[in-house]
């Protein structure tokens, strides 16, 4: 409790921001020793200016740090830090590790494979299915899936882990105590209890756009794989992608359509290196990723071919007990939407019996009408 403490309180001192902590620990080890350590001996410190070691000692006596460090148990949020057990042993092996991370649920094992998926808030329906696709399918398997619980791209992520009954983590760009945005606040509820979700900001704190990315190194962090869905050239994603590279992580890409605004920054990964994902077993490549499934997910690779998930979605749901016709349209569908002269061509169909069949797979959900007169497989 009282190591707790330490931590809480050089984590919320006024004007000392990640950079000075580091130094400060880099001098004295321990937020313990911090606090001991007199004025004299702070001002020793370089980096410290003089409005730095004034406000460290008046932080000591400041009984609002303090009431505020209470007041954590009763709003059910738990913190963990470098050293304690269940600090993210992934989040150690990269340069900036946040010094303290707020957290309701369960925090990422570090014996299960972790994928991270990311992309774009504004996006397409086949974006949004492909997300929820491959998180789905990792969700299953047992792979623990991470994202960032904002809208688009990043919630179909976290509601297919959900979907498959798997673990998914959320990182805010706000306090843990903030649900960000308000639209997901029954996924928010879910994942306190089920998942996790996480921040390194204080409760309270506002959503800034200047924090969201510095949470992308937490992201990628917690993860050995970083897939990027859609995203445009300059993006929150592809900054994901670059603080990966720079933590030694594999970054892939789902590649997308030539001239499509949100398929510039996965085209560009692509030109750049990055790995091209079609299918949810690419990531085995990754040799992190792969010995973890063989040492400790068998269960869950005999679980997926039991259950039969099949890697293309297009075969995913073949079983509804359709007849031919509807089949055969259903079948000839994809995630990307289709043009009803598309489909007469591919079904050799009329117009009228393609509409028809249309309304029914629209009606059980199975399909949508993305834009005008042109439909999409519905997969979220």
């Amino acid at each position: 409790m009282l190591k707790d403490y330490y931590w809480y309180w050089l984590c919320n001192i006024k004007g000392i921001g990640i950079k000075k902590r580091r130094q400060l620990l880099d001098v004295f080890n321990e937020p313990e020793c911090i606090y001991k350590t007199d004025e004299k001996l702070l001002s020793k410190v370089k980096q410290l200016s003089e409005k730095d070691v004034k406000n460290i000692i008046l932080s000591k006596t400041d009984r609002s740090i303090y009431d505020d460090f209470i007041s954590l148990g009763n709003k059910g949020i738990k913190l963990t830090y470098p050293g304690k057990n269940d600090y993210p042993e992934r989040l150690m092996n990269i340069y900036d590790y946040p010094h303290l991370i707020y957290y309701k649920g369960t925090l990422p094992s570090g014996n299960l494979p972790s994928v991270s998926i990311v992309g774009s808030r504004q996006n397409t329906s086949y974006g949004r299915s492909v997300a929820s696709y491959l998180s789905e399918f990792y969700g299953r398997m047992g792979i623990q899936v991470i994202s960032g619980l904002a809208l688009g791209i990043d919630t179909s992520a976290h509601k297919g882990a959900v979907k498959g009954g798997g673990y998914t983590c959320g990182v805010l760009g706000c306090g843990i105590d903030i649900c960000y945005p308000r639209e997901n606040i029954e996924l928010y509820t879910y994942m306190c209890e089920h998942g996790c979700v996480m921040s390194e900001y204080p409760p309270g704190t506002t959503p800034l756009s200047g924090q969201f990315p510095m949470r992308n190194r937490i992201i990628s962090g917690l993860s050995d794989v970083v897939i990027v869905v859609e995203a445009r050239k300059k993006s929150g994603s592809l900054i994901t992608a670059d603080q990966a590279l720079e933590q030694n992580r594999d970054v892939y890409a789902v590649p997308g359509r030539i001239g499509d605004s949100l398929s510039e920054g996965c085209n560009e990964l692509i030109k750049m290196g990055a790995g091209i994902i079609t299918k949810p077993e690419d990531i085995l490549d990754n040799e992190r990723v792969n010995y973890l499934i063989k040492n400790t997910l068998k269960k869950g690779m005999d679980k997926i071919q039991k259950d039969d998930i099949t890697i293309n979605p297009e075969e995913k749901n073949r079983d509804f007990g359709v007849a031919t016709k509807k089949d055969m349209l259903y079948s000839s569908l994809d995630l990307y939407p289709m043009s009803l002269n598309t489909l007469i061509e591919k079904t050799k169909l009329s117009l009228g019996e393609i509409s028809e069949i249309l309304v029914q797979l629209e009606l059980e959900g199975l399909v949508s009408e993305v834009s005008r007169n042109c439909y999409a497989r519905v997969y979220q």
